[in-house]
């Protein structure tokens, strides 16, 4: 997707109306959302917490451990919620038909983006794509992918802002219009991947300068890099075709000063969630990153971060030994690229 959000619609009153009835994630039940001040004209700034009940007073942050998740007794919870919501995902909307304002739908592959002219709205929805096609719906995707972004959001604000300005629903997102670079920022910190511009499968066939970065030889597959590198992409009719820095200034895709800042913002962002996974127990292996320009001139932050959708995440404890055993990393992605 590569839009960020503007509109005329005051948050307070945009309901997302839709056939799914509301249900409770039981993945998100302790976190809190951005929200929108009731009848407030001007949009709240962001702010999220992620925050067990008990720890709040308190003001600590409660970081549980991979382990402990996988383990909890609430597992057969979780897995009774999703298997009763199977019926209830959100596959489809038409705010266009509801809500006063909104001009036009763009359908992603993920997201429904609605624009009113001032703002954009941004739906995620619970379909799941893979190789450029959407295969199914899953309960809680949405919201998942939503509330996960506003959470890296909130915690990179220190680094560069973001188009959001309001959360009116877990599954929707009102944020800045602003020009959008065509070009997505993926960083990568390992050499692996399936999909034909996937640094392992350019690596095995021989390519040894891609996207600008020289390769040694000898590397192999799922192995850490010495650094992060960057290898960006154009969007294409179906799919991302791979470029060069220089080949981006040359097509007039960013100036050479949009280009080094966003590379900058990137690397940075990439370095940052690096470390806040692997305090988790997780390894963020690569991921993409889309930026804007606003009206002011300053680049923001947008579409999503860091998501199960945008990432590749291994579990931290095992990789080592997997890797040196020849075996693929345990993940909790998607597995797709």
């Amino acid at each position: 997707m590569a839009e960020c959000v503007r509109t005329t619609l005051n948050p307070s009153h945009f309901l997302l109306h839709s056939t799914k009835t509301p249900t409770q994630n039981p993945f998100f039940s302790s976190i809190s959302s951005f929200e929108a001040k009731p009848n407030a004209r001007n949009y709240p700034k962001i702010s999220l917490s992620v925050m067990s009940s008990q720890n709040q007073s308190q003001g600590q942050t409660q970081v549980p451990s991979l382990d402990a998740l996988l383990n909890s007794g609430r597992k057969e919870e979780v897995f009774a919620s999703i298997k009763a919501s199977l019926h209830n995902c959100l596959s489809e909307t038409n705010l266009q038909l509801t809500v006063p304002g909104l001009k036009s739908k763009t359908r992603g592959k993920v997201r429904d983006i609605y624009d009113s002219g001032d703002y954009l709205v941004l739906v995620t929805t619970d379909r799941q794509s893979a190789f450029d096609r959407i295969l199914a719906s899953i309960p809680f995707k949405g919201q998942v992918l939503n509330e996960t972004s506003l959470w890296w959001f909130n915690r990179t604000r220190h680094m560069i802002p973001s188009a959001v300005l309001s959360v009116p629903d877990k599954n929707v997102t009102i944020a800045k219009k602003c020009s959008v670079f065509p070009v997505e920022f993926v960083v990568r910190g390992f050499v692996t991947g399936s999909t034909e511009t996937s640094l392992w499968t350019v690596y095995k066939n021989g390519v040894r300068n891609y996207c600008g970065n020289v390769l040694p030889n000898g590397l192999v597959k799922n192995q850490k890099l010495t650094a992060n590198i960057l290898t960006p992409t154009t969007k294409a009719e179906d799919h991302d075709v791979p470029v060069t820095p220089d080949e981006i200034i040359e097509r007039g895709l960013m100036t050479q000063d949009e280009f080094d800042e966003a590379r900058e913002k990137a690397l940075s962002l990439f370095e940052y969630g690096q470390r806040v996974a692997l305090e988790r127990g997780l390894i963020l292996v690569d991921t993409k990153y889309e930026f804007g320009k606003s009206s002011d001139g300053s680049i923001l932050l947008i579409d999503e971060v860091h998501t199960p959708d945008s990432s590749r995440y291994w579990i931290s404890n095992s990789y080592e030994e997997r890797f040196q055993n020849g075996l693929e990393p345990e993940n909790i992605d998607k597995v797709c690229g």
